[in-house]
């Protein structure tokens, strides 16, 4: 079973008075490469949340997104008080000094300076976390559903691609015959043109024929090329993760119809291998979106 590493899940759950909104997006990538974007009082929980994804994940460019929304507005956040007194009564200190004016464009000037405004600090309870992990869970599950779902895409396409070529690999044997009549009588005519008739040995001869068509013979590439057909097949079948060992296969399947192609000698044959090898490449294009 093939599973794409192109993915998206999103899962969202309420607690309190916000919103919370998890989204996992990924694509193809030969190594795990997570991008992580949260509120800055989830960092503390980030390690472990990276750790349940890659997990899943495996390999693939992803993208991790937390987003929190306010059901209800937030309290304003508060004018420390005590510290903008003391900023003041040291500016109409200075200001007495210098006789110059104190005005309300003075105390604007104050509240610009550090700590004359106070926030309460948002931690991460425990209540929350659990409340985090249940929803990453259930987006988690949808981000796997559709990978598996473009998996299953990928797979009919590849296997269509796949007995493509196993069908032109049968063609080729009902050419074989006819190629070695015409590389047979090809020889022959290259030889009368230049050596006088009945001066040739015809044992000899045949001899030579015979060993020049051991090395145009495709049995062994043909036999390794199907056996390589049906253990991809078998392995696109397996429960794990198979898009590295599926182009390992691949790039097998290619050496036999290269070598094929190689020893042709016949122009329907390479019309075949032509053939292939176009419907291999689109193989290898799909199998980098494999997992």
């Amino acid at each position: 079973m093939l599973k794409s590493m192109t993915g998206y899940g999103k899962a969202s759950c309420t607690f309190e008075k916000k919103t919370i909104t998890i989204e996992l997006r990924s694509v193809n990538s030969k190594q795990m490469d997570l991008n992580a974007r949260m509120p800055g009082f989830y960092k503390e929980k980030e390690l472990e949340m990276r750790n349940e994804i890659s997990k899943l994940a495996e390999r693939g460019k992803l993208d991790f997104n937390i987003n929190v929304e306010q059901l209800e507005v937030e309290k304003p956040v508060q004018i420390n008080q005590y510290i903008v007194n003391e900023y003041f009564n040291q500016m109409k200190s200075m200001a007495s000094e210098l006789n110059i004016q104190v005005t309300e464009q003075s105390l604007l000037a104050v509240l610009r300076l550090p700590e004359t405004l106070k926030s309460e600090t948002q931690v991460l309870r425990d209540e929350e976390w659990k409340a985090i992990s249940k929803c990453l869970q259930e987006a988690l599950s949808i981000f796997n559903k559709f990978r598996i779902q473009e998996g299953q895409a990928l797979e009919k396409d590849i296997v269509a691609r796949v007995n493509i070529i196993t069908t032109m690999l049968e063609q080729l044997s009902s050419f074989e015959q006819g190629r070695i009549e015409r590389v047979r009588e090809r020889l022959q005519k290259n030889l009368n043109e230049f050596i006088p008739a009945g001066s040739v040995d015809a044992n000899r001869f045949e001899q030579e024929i015979i060993y020049f068509l051991e090395k145009l013979d495709i049995t062994e590439e043909k036999v390794r090329l199907k056996n390589h057909c049906t253990y991809f097949i078998k392995t696109m079948q397996t429960e794990e993760s198979t898009g590295k060992k599926l182009g390992f296969i691949a790039q097998e399947m290619g050496r036999e119809i290269n070598t094929i192609g190689s020893k042709a000698n016949d122009s329907e044959m390479q019309q075949r291998v032509v053939m292939m090898k176009d419907e291999l490449e689109k193989i290898k294009e799909q199998l980098m979106n494999v997992l």
